[in-house]
């Protein structure tokens, strides 16, 4: 999986880290092996930490209070990979992300997020010249967020930071 991640998006050596929780798939010497050949930085979260990784955190909890989250466990393996796909898909296409400003994390993949706030921002300013009564002070800061980071070094990250506890 990650040699066909790598190669699709076309990622060069020392571009991306991979981090993970300390299971002993991602501990394993294949797995290990295979991220040295690709170039990709592994990064394991401590030991009996379960914050470490605040943006997979997140799309748990999002998984799980999908209002389509079965109730019981799924008949075979088919009908739970489809029923994950689906939700990748949703989350990928549809749902918009508040770390990023309200677009879906395909639009930002694709750059498509900066017209797309370009377009809010002067939705905005319309709105407030024509009613600028219904407005206190500025309106949202519609900027495209920077890179995003999991564990920022100090000064380095210039957008939203998320540092796990």
């Amino acid at each position: 999986m990650m040699t066909d991640i790598c190669k699709r998006e076309d990622i060069k050596r020392g571009q991306v880290v991979l981090h993970s929780d300390n299971g002993s798939p991602m501990k394993g010497a294949t797995m290990l092996a295979t991220l040295q050949e690709l170039g990709v930085m592994p990064s394991l979260s401590r030991p009996s930490v379960s914050n470490d990784n605040p943006y997979s955190e997140s799309l748990f909890r999002t998984l799980k209070y999908r209002p389509e989250y079965p109730e019981k466990a799924f008949e075979n393996i088919a009908t739970s990979r489809r029923w994950v796909d689906d939700f990748v898909c949703w989350y990928n296409n549809e749902h918009r992300h508040s770390g990023i400003k309200f677009v879906t994390p395909a639009q930002r993949h694709t750059g498509r997020d900066i017209e797309i706030l370009a377009q809010r921002t002067r939705l905005y300013h319309a709105a407030k010249a024509r009613h600028p009564e219904r407005w206190r002070g500025n309106i949202k800061n519609l900027e495209p967020v920077g890179s995003v980071y999991l564990n920022p070094e100090k000064g380095k990250a210039n957008s939203k930071e998320v540092e796990a506890a």
